[in-house]
């Protein structure tokens, strides 16, 4: 019930967060002296654990397990924390198309189990010789429900508003993971040591956001100057 509740406050505190409309839709236009935005995230607290009982697909899903709510490393480096700007009004464009982001069933996990994308296509994939169904939803409204089979199966889906996707598997309960679809270009995810870097930043004052979807989001100003790099370290806390 505790975790259900709190699963609950955040993607309320969430979808408030980077659903709310901006000033200004975003626009492309030149950074001329433009900034950056670097640094570490850490989590200095007890990692809480998640226990993991397979009851059925043990020989894809493995064997039960413990596995880390948030991941920590060496000096208390967070991975896959989501480091955002919000209501930027125009700058650097869109990093350049590659193939459609992807979100795979793998060994009964989510890969990746965070990401971030713009508002637009999908494509869910299933790389397990059992069946997934994977369900995203924003707060409480589907955005979609997906039922795949078969391995190998690929299904397009459209994500076309920014937001919170949490995502879980309605045939094996303890899978989650987190899509958070932005509206502009200026974010960053932190990998194994905990760093990120957001750059071609127009100098100015903004509202920075750093999620761990276990924690929820934490909100800070940060001012950019030209041509120069602000250095911004991280301290998660539970709530």
């Amino acid at each position: 019930m505790v975790k259900h509740r709190f699963f609950s406050e955040f993607l309320i505190t969430a979808a408030v967060i980077m659903t709310a409309p901006p000033a200004l839709s975003y626009e492309v236009s030149a950074v001329t002296g433009g900034g950056s935005i670097e640094g570490t995230v850490v989590f200095r607290d007890s990692v809480p654990m998640k226990k993991i009982i397979p009851t059925k697909d043990v020989e894809v899903c493995g064997d039960p397990r413990d596995e880390p709510l948030i991941r920590v490393g060496a000096n208390q480096a967070v991975e896959s924390a989501v480091i955002y700007l919000v209501e930027v009004a125009s700058g650097k464009e869109w990093p350049t198309p590659g193939k459609t982001p992807e979100l795979d069933n793998e060994k009964c996990r989510f890969e990746p189990q965070v990401q971030v994308i713009a508002a637009g296509p999908l494509d869910v994939v299933n790389s397990d010789p059992v069946l997934h169904n994977t369900h995203g939803y924003y707060g409480k409204r589907t955005a979609f429900n997906l039922a795949l089979p078969n391995e190998g199966q690929r299904i397009p889906v459209e994500l076309p508003r920014t937001g919170t996707v949490r995502i879980d598997c309605d045939a094996h309960g303890w899978m989650e993971g987190w899509i958070f679809v932005v509206d502009n270009p200026y974010y960053a995810v932190t990998g194994p040591d905990g760093k990120y870097s957001i750059t071609d930043v127009p100098p100015g004052q903004y509202k920075l956001v750093a999620v761990q979807p276990f924690i929820g989001p934490t909100e800070m100003s940060v001012s950019v100057e030209g041509g120069k790099a602000t250095t911004l370290d991280i301290e998660l806390k539970k709530k």
